[in-house]
């Protein structure tokens, strides 16, 4: 009983420590937002968010592993800790705040319409797209700014549960257009199915919505593993490695958040 007791005294002298960084980081990755994540030819996920994520393991010794999942999954998924993390192109919003601790930023892009490559006139405002139907991406902030600025505006909102599924509708004409990642579109145009399409209107803004750029979303407890990805995130841009990686993808837009 006595060594009992010294063994419980001793247990509680110990200093606590808060969620140090898994020896497996399990990623949740939505692979259908190219170039943020995507699956090429060989099956193989790349993508900004692929490379960043690899160097960040690295750095802080973890063996990344990636869990594919919907993106309107994601949240629900960290918090019943089936993931340790999210990196799948999500902004830092003050609402997504609430749930989630995100690291520092790592990049920045802009929203605007995807329609068909012979569509014409229509643009950002609520005004031009009285009586069309707009595609949208569950959980998404271009869903979010939708929900905001065009609900309730003579516009009709449709959800989708990844981006493939609003392109497909797209190309047969079920929606007129779809609120898009700038980044994401312009990559797909380099694709045969992506030809027959185009971007059009004034980029949207919204800082409530649109947040401080993107990051990796983690949970509210993790103070200790943000800390590590945070350090690992401002060695690489010490070393040049971020530069590099951000050199890759600057053709689509996606730059360092300003």
């Amino acid at each position: 009983m006595k060594k009992l007791f010294v063994a419980a005294m001793l247990a509680a002298l110990l200093p606590t420590v808060v969620s140090a960084a898994p020896a497996k980081m399990r990623l949740g990755i939505d692979p259908t937002f190219a170039p943020f994540e995507s699956v090429n030819p060989q099956g193989e996920l790349v993508g900004i968010d692929v490379d960043m994520g690899k160097s960040i393991c690295k750095r802080i010794e973890a063996d990344c592993e990636w869990i594919r999942m919907n993106f309107d999954g994601v949240i629900p998924a960290l918090k019943a800790k089936k993931i340790d993390g999210i990196l799948s192109g999500m902004t830092i919003t003050k609402e997504r705040e609430k749930q989630v601790l995100f690291s520092d930023v790592m990049y920045a892009s802009s929203t605007r319409l995807m329609v068909p490559a012979n569509s014409e006139g229509l643009d950002t405002t609520a005004e031009s797209l009285k009586g069309k139907t707009v595609g949208v991406v569950q959980g998404t902030t271009q869903a979010a700014y939708a929900d905001k600025h065009w609900k309730g505006q003579g516009i009709n909102l449709v959800s989708y549960q990844n981006d493939d599924l609003a392109k497909q509708d797209l190309a047969l004409g079920r929606v007129d257009a779809t609120l898009q990642d700038a980044a994401a579109a312009t990559i797909f145009f380099d694709s045969p199915d992506g030809k027959n399409f185009k971007l059009v209107g004034t980029p949207v803004s919204d800082a409530e919505v649109f947040g401080n750029g993107n990051g990796i979303g983690l949970r509210k407890e993790d103070t200790e593993l943000k800390g590590k990805i945070d350090k690992a995130l401002a060695d690489m841009k010490k070393d040049g490695e971020y530069a590099k990686i951000l050199e890759a993808y600057k053709k689509y837009g996606i730059k360092e958040h300003e």
